[in-house]
């Protein structure tokens, strides 16, 4: 679920990852992919807001309310 948008936060290249790292590694590909969910996260909940709620909000606030659906939905999708 990609959106196109100028004011969401830069997510890491998978070139800052070490060499093949990544590629190779399904538990980072996972974390790559969670960090990716609660970043976007925290991006909504602030604009809802009108400030940064920062990252350790997002994250305890995305855990608690989308984690286990969100878990649950990629573990029916196949592999990309």
């Amino acid at each position: 679920m990609k959106e196109d948008n100028k004011d969401m936060p830069a997510q890491i290249q998978e070139s800052d990852a070490p060499s093949g790292f990544a590629e190779r590694s399904s538990l980072y590909q996972e974390f790559l992919a969670e960090r990716e969910e609660i970043l976007r996260h925290k991006w909504l909940e602030s604009e809802k807001h009108g400030k940064d709620i920062g990252f350790e909000r997002a994250l305890l606030d995305w855990i608690r309310r989308h984690r286990q659906s969100w878990r649950s939905a990629r573990t029916k999708q196949p592999p990309q």
